[in-house]
């Protein structure tokens, strides 16, 4: 579950994990290395691809997971969900932040790939200060223009279920080896 092959997460595995489970619980799969992120966003199959560099920030990634998870409710939705953890697999969002290309370090942010090259990013600074429900709304509208794969990505019934953290960043432990 965890990679700590490279640099060290920068925060405590345990504390972190209800974050990455909100995503999961929707149908994302985690990018754990730079491998793991050229075959997922490199794929060369006309599908759309979203990537979402997820965050311990409370003000921005407290929005932006309940945000990108009620877009996956929409009628249509990209093809593969991928996320990478800003601060805990560092050399994977690395090389996402790479391949997303000439914009700052973002976390968190949402990106959506097709054929490896960008056609949608969504920056920390469009994300933070926003409510889910206009994350969301910004999505959907991508998706219906770029994306066409049927949604949504889990049954409203199991979206109902999903626990969203409602933890400010800053009281998240650090890693300690």
């Amino acid at each position: 579950m965890f990679n700590i092959v490279s640099r060290p997460p920068m925060y405590d595995q345990d504390a972190v994990q209800p974050m990455r489970d909100e995503l999961v619980a929707v149908g994302f799969e985690e990018l754990l290395t730079p491998e793991e992120v050229d075959k997922a966003i490199n794929a060369k199959s006309d599908e759309t691809v979203l990537v979402m560099i997820n965050s311990v920030c409370g003000c921005a990634a407290g929005s932006a997971r309940p945000g990108v998870s009620l877009a996956l409710q929409n009628d249509k939705i990209p093809n593969k969900l991928f996320t990478g953890f800003a601060g805990q697999e560092r050399t994977a969002v690395d090389r996402i932040r790479q391949l997303i290309g000439n914009y700052p370090p973002s976390s968190p942010s949402v990106a959506l790939f097709k054929n490896g090259t960008l056609i949608y990013f969504m920056p920390r600074n469009a994300i933070e200060g926003n409510s889910a429900e206009y994350i969301a709304n910004e999505l959907k509208d991508v998706f219906n223009e770029f994306c066409s794969a049927e949604g949504p990505s889990i049954s409203a019934e199991n979206f109902a279920k999903v626990i969203y953290a409602k933890q400010c960043g800053s009281k998240i432990p650090l890693f300690k080896e």
